[in-house]
Parts: structure tokens; sequence; C-alpha cells
């Protein structure tokens, strides 16, 4: 039975509690006495309240999130309720900020704000002993991280296995943005590279082939970048994929060298454009240089094999349904192969609430604080946008409709015409989540039908030659609707070459990104 026992509640299954081990390898003479309990939100308070109590600890700490501070609120509760004598300790960007108003702060014993990776050892080690109770709120300060432990030993083979690898090597961010926590979280401080390396090493050595790296500056250093990536390209193998945050504006030639020799769909870079708006970004203190973004992104799709992945923020004070639709239609016209459109949220500790009177922001009081309307938006606006953004993420980002799904804009504003898609899903009862990948399929095909310009002979070919590229050899129903058509655009024994050339190009990607391989709309031989 565990002393001190370290939970939280992840997303999904996949994601392993990156927090949770920094925690445990910097407990130094006690991390004997402690263990790791992971859940997630799709199960239920109770069950996992029975599940921490069987373990008998005298410590709890609680990595607290966006996703997860409802029921985790729920669960501190319950624990409490059971056993008030169990301390409750917080700690996490959820309860970071803002502390005093927050309910499941008033059920903790006590909360860490900050990086606690230091502090909470010496927490728990005041608590085990007869010091004297330190204060309920306790900031940490930024800790040295030459001093932090790495806690990549603690991702066991489960983990190797079934979840995302988390790394970091630097944390903080040198921008101002006001909607990010990152904005801040100043200075931008580097773990030290040969320790960091070792740590790879190691991890690939006991078979770590995905890494999704957290940083949120990667390219700002670029001595660091170009280690990190010469390390990785040393010792690529099929399989491998690494996952990095990038700033858009900054990708000198050194670096262009590098990331060109790695394998199509080895790397993928997030990409935070968040606005192409001068006016909004000056609002928002965000800096960017448009020309070399746009460069930039040009150059990553005609030069390299990088899976680009851009986020792009809607409900921005000065941001209207028309000027968020140019910034898409911009960005969209640079070819990343996946558009995230996140809805603006009002995280905790943010400067954007600085804008609430002027333009005003009403947000949704209840995670993930979403803007519920604005001056320049209506609640209807801001409902529309939420539904573009989750169809867009199913029909555009999937990768499955790169031949057929310009068919919806034809030459027209491509924000425009898939939000008309979108409101026409909409109409029909479409759930935005959980819709059968032939239903999708048949969805689009339905769409087209209402639209007179558009060939649905051309358009049935189209979606079968997307429906053939994911790798389904099968006779779809729709495929059928209009009798003057072939049931198939290949012969089925040149179907199968096809598709097994495109399953074993396919395999070592994780599966979105192995559908963007070659996403460029060329028919199938």
């Amino acid at each position: 039975m565990p002393d001190i026992l370290l939970s939280t509640l992840n997303a999904r299954f996949i994601h392993a509690a990156f927090g949770l081990r920094y925690l445990m390898a910097n407990l130094g003479d006690l991390k004997g006495r402690a263990e790791i309990a992971e859940y997630d939100i799709n199960q239920k308070p109770i069950e996992i309240a029975d599940a921490i109590l069987s373990r008998n600890p005298r410590i709890v700490g609680f990595g607290v999130y966006i996703w997860n501070i409802t029921a985790t609120t729920e669960l501190v509760g319950i624990l409490k309720r059971v056993r008030p004598d169990l301390i409750v300790v917080l700690g996490g960007p959820e309860v970071s900020y803002e502390t005093g108003d927050q309910e499941i702060v008033r059920r903790a014993d006590h909360v860490i704000t900050g990086e606690a990776d230091l502090a909470f050892a010496d927490l728990c080690r005041q608590l085990l002993s007869d010091a004297p109770r330190p204060p309920r709120v306790i900031t940490a300060p930024l800790p040295d991280l030459a001093k932090v432990a790495l806690p990549y030993e603690l991702y066991d083979e489960q983990d190797l296995a079934h979840r995302v690898m988390y790394v970091e090597a630097s944390r903080g961010c040198p921008f101002t943005c006001e909607f990010c926590l990152s904005s801040i979280d100043l200075p931008v401080r580097q773990f030290p590279l040969a320790a960091f390396l070792e740590s790879m090493q190691q991890l690939l050595d006991r078979g770590a082939r995905r890494f999704k790296f957290v940083d949120r500056t990667f390219n700002l250093h670029l001595p660091t970048s170009s280690a990190i990536l010469n390390f990785f390209l040393e010792r690529w193998q099929p399989g491998m994929f690494v996952h990095f945050e990038m700033v858009p504006d900054r990708l000198p030639t050194a670096l262009r060298e590098l990331i060109k020799k790695f394998p199509a769909g080895g790397l993928q870079f997030e990409v935070g454009v968040q606005s192409l708006n001068p006016e909004v970004e000056q609002l928002i203190r965000r800096r960017q240089d448009h020309a070399r973004l746009e460069d930039n992104l040009r150059w990553l799709r005609a030069e390299s094999g990088v899976h680009i992945h851009a986020d792009l923020i809607a409900g921005l004070p000065g941001e209207t349904l028309e000027s968020f639709a140019t910034g898409f239609d911009r960005l969209l016209a640079l070819r990343p192969q996946e558009i995230q459109v996140g809805i603006l949220k009002r995280l905790r500790g943010t400067p954007i609430i600085r804008h609430d009177a002027e333009w005003g922001m009403v947000y949704n009081p209840h995670p993930p604080y979403e803007i519920l309307q604005n001056r320049l938006l209506s609640a209807q606006d801001l409902g529309r946008l939420r539904r573009f953004a989750a169809f867009w993420d199913v029909f555009g980002n999937s990768g499955n409709f790169t031949e057929s799904l310009g068919l919806v804009w034809d030459d027209g504003s491509r924000f425009h015409g898939f939000m008309a898609f979108a409101d026409w899903l909409h109409e029909q009862d479409v759930k935005t989540t959980g819709i059968a990948l032939q239903r999708q399929y048949s969805l689009l095909l339905e769409y087209l039908e209402t639209r007179p310009t558009v060939d649905l002979a051309r358009a049935t070919e189209l979606l079968l030659a997307d429906y053939r590229r994911i790798g389904r050899d099968d006779e779809p129903p729709w495929a059928s609707r209009h009798s003057q058509l072939p049931v198939d655009v290949l012969p089925r024994h040149t179907r199968r070459k096809v598709l097994k050339e495109v399953r074993r190009a396919a395999a070592a990607l994780p599966s979105r990104q192995a559908r963007h391989l070659g996403s460029e709309p060329t028919p199938l031989p």
C-alpha cells in the first residue's frame, strides 16, 4: 500500500500522464513509497474512488486539466467524504490560476501552482513528517531544469507498445499571445541536451518509435533543433514518427536541409497559425511574419514529406465571420494536410479577459470555457463555427476525401462552400461525431446531388477513387446510386494490386497521417 498515490484522469487511454511521471521521478527518497494510478474521463468517479481507496494511501496527488476538472471535482468530493483524513493535493494548469474561485480547491487540502516537479516532493516530506502543516496554496518557483530528473524510464512496456510517448527538450514560450497559458510561461528554458538525448536513446533501445514533443516552440533555438533532428535522422527506422510544435515563420536553411531528408509522413509539424488577420493579431499581442509563414508552408509541402497540422482559432476579439473565412481560405491554399479549427477558450490565468467589456466576450462558465458570443459573432455564428470545425475534422482532415471534397466548393470560397455543407448536415440532423465511414461517403454524395452544377458521374468516380485510396476494396452501396455509372473505376485485380501498395506504404505510420500520403488529387492508375 503506497503512502503517496499520483493520479489523474486522462482524456483517453492512449495518452500517458507525462506530469505524473515527472513527479514520480523527482520524489527522491520517497519514490519507493509512491505509485502511479492512471484513469480516464470515461470511467465513473465513484468507481475511480473505490480503486483509490482500496490502495489506502495517506496522500493522493491529482493532475487537474481542462478536460478532467469536472470529473476530478466530483472524485475529490467522494474521497473526502469517505476518508476525511486522506490528504488531497492538486496541481496542473487548471488549478494554477484563480484558485480562490474553484470548488475543487475548496474540497482539497493543498494546491501547488506552477511547475511542481520539485515542490511536490518537498510538500510530501513535510506532510509525512512532524513538520508544521504547510500553507493551503503553494506557489512553486520555476525549477532549474538541470536539477529535474527526467521521467522517461517510467514509461513501461505497455506504454511503449500502446500509448503516446510525450517528451520535451524545453519549456516556456517567448511569445505573448493572450489566449494561451504559455504566454505567461516565461522564459524559455532548455533541458541539458546530452542528458535528454541519452534518454531518447534509451527509449529507442526499448522499442519506442513514436515521439510527441510538447515543446511550445521547437524550432526557436537552432542548435538544439538541429541536434534533435540529426539524432532521429541518424537512427531512423521503419515505423518511426516524430511530432513537433513549431513557430510557423522560423525555418532557416539549416533546418530545411535536415527536414527534407526525412521520409514522407515521418515528421509531423503542428503549426500554430491561429490567425491571419493583422488587426486581430495586434489586439491579442501575437507576432508573426505572414510572408515568411506562407513561404515556409509552401516549402514544406513542395520540398519535404512533413505532415502539416495547422491550427486556426475562431472567436478572437475583432474577428468577423467574413474575416475568419478569408483567413481559412488563405491557409487552406497553402495546402496543410490538416487544419484544426479551434474555438477560442477563456483559459484560467490568460490575459484575454481584458477584451471582455470592449468586445462583449461571453464565455461558457463550464469547461472547456469556449466563447459563446461576442460583439461581432452571434451565438448562432459560433454554433455554426463549432459545427464547421467538427465536420471539417471528419471530411477535411481525415484524409478520406482528398479527391472529392473540392466538389463542395467548386471555384468559390472553400470556407463558405464547406460551411454550406456543414449547415446542410445539421439540417439533416447529422451528429458531429460517430459518423460511420460508409455514411460519410453517402452523405457527401447526397449533398452533391442537391447541387445542380455537379456532374454526378464524375462525383461518384472521385468518391470511389478516395474510397479505394484509403484501402477499401468492397462494393459500396452508394456507388450504384446512379445507374448509368460503372460499379467501379478499376477492375478488381488491378484494385487489389493498388491497395496492396497503399497499405504497404502506410503500414508504418499512424492511420490519419498514412491516409494523407501522396494526398495530391491524382487519379489511381
